[in-house]
């Protein structure tokens, strides 16, 4: 079942890239020790990837990448699209081609499928949970080193959205940096006259008498942090629409329906990168003929 396109594929240049390097980790200087001892390089395979359990697919295009690396003459036949919702035993793609290429590609293609739809899967949960609420699920920067562009892709595949991509695409302005800039008030001065008319700011506050500070002065966003329900609808009251509200902290399944309800605009989930299980799948060979 589609749920939707997915907004902003990703670049095949990042896709090579992080394939490349996958394989050469597995492969290193000898090669695939196992498949090259026991398969005759002139034999070919027919082998399906399977849904173990129901979820939310997020990677096909990576998985292709991997065996394409390896051999460009491996046919790959996807049977869903990313964001798709799949069921327990489902066929997802299929895949054909030297053996060899099969085998030593199989481990670099699940474990970037897998992973995604793990996070696709476990965001489609979320989004889900606040599904009729103004609310919308982003993630953070809590992301795998080197696979954050993977990550935050597999996010939207699960109906969620981007936060910022990095330290360079936006300001937020945390606790951290107001107590070493002096105040909320310097902070929020500085930070807009270092940044250009295009950037984004986002302040950080954990309580209103902070939130009343810092809509004194012109920033995009507030960022209300560990905040308690009740709490979150008085900010949200105080903001009235003049910016945007983030409730972030600690927000998981059973708390971001109630969160949803006080009438924020976004809820940021780093569980949804640094915490999600992965979807099972397999690659099954066909028996030979």
């Amino acid at each position: 079942m589609s749920l939707r396109p997915v907004d902003g594929t990703l670049s095949r240049l990042i896709i090579e890239r992080a394939v490349e390097q996958a394989l050469l980790e597995d492969l290193g200087t000898r090669g695939d020790l196992t498949t090259d001892s026991t398969v005759s390089a002139a034999t070919q395979a027919q082998a399906t990837f399977g849904a173990r359990r129901q979820g939310v697919i997020s990677g096909l295009d990576v998985a292709k990448a991997a065996f394409h690396a390896l051999d460009p003459q491996v046919v790959f036949e996807p049977l869903a699209a990313d964001g798709d919702r799949v069921a327990d035993g489902a066929v997802v793609a299929r895949v054909s081609g030297s053996a060899r290429s099969l085998l030593t590609a199989e481990r670099v293609a699940l474990n970037f499928l897998c992973h995604m739809s793990g996070i696709a899967t476990l965001t489609r949960r979320f989004a889900d949970a606040v599904s009729g609420t103004h609310a919308r699920i982003v993630d953070t920067r809590k992301t795998t080193p080197g696979l954050r562009a993977f990550e935050k892709y597999a996010v939207r595949c699960g109906g969620g959205h981007n936060h910022r991509s990095g330290l360079y695409d936006a300001i937020l302005i945390k606790d951290n940096h107001i107590v070493a800039a002096g105040s909320v008030e310097r902070a929020i001065i500085s930070a807009r006259m270092h940044a250009g008319h295009m950037v984004k700011i986002e302040v950080e506050v954990g309580t209103l008498d902070e939130l009343a500070a810092a809509l004194k002065h012109p920033i995009d966003a507030v960022l209300l942090d560990n905040m308690s329900t009740e709490t979150l609808r008085a900010a949200v009251e105080m903001v009235d629409g003049r910016v945007l509200t983030e409730a972030s902290g600690g927000v998981t399944l059973d708390t971001v329906r109630a969160i949803a309800e006080t009438g924020v605009d976004l809820i940021s989930v780093g569980g949804l990168t640094h915490s999600a299980p992965i979807l099972d799948l397999g690659l099954d060979f066909a028996p030979a003929a």
